[in-house]
């Protein structure tokens, strides 16, 4: 699928914590009912990269934050992700993984 995405990394201690959102996703708030999101610059901006580098990068994580139509079909279709497993915000689809 291809594309950009923004990525961050967080270490603390023994675990890692992976946010990724779609590029064009960063700065703005979405909001349904009672539900809201907010795909903030402090959490989700690090840098932008290959949306198949955040893919590989899954791995990785202890804790992942994915928000956008991009990193999270990419992350179903490479089997990261199950589709059941994500919410939409606003029409945004958002999901969480924590390996235990």
């Amino acid at each position: 699928m291809g594309g950009k995405a923004y990525i961050k990394v967080f270490k603390q201690q023994n675990m890692v914590l992976l946010a990724a959102c779609d590029g064009e996703l960063l700065g703005n708030v979405y909001r349904e009912g009672r539900l809201r999101i907010e795909v903030n610059r402090e959490f989700y901006g690090g840098r932008l990269a290959d949306v198949e580098e955040v893919i590989q990068s899954i791995d990785s994580a202890d804790i992942v934050n994915l928000v956008g139509e991009r990193v999270i079909g990419e992350a179903i279709r490479s089997g990261k992700v199950h589709r059941d497993a994500v919410i939409r915000i606003a029409g945004i689809p958002h999901v969480q993984i924590m390996r235990l």
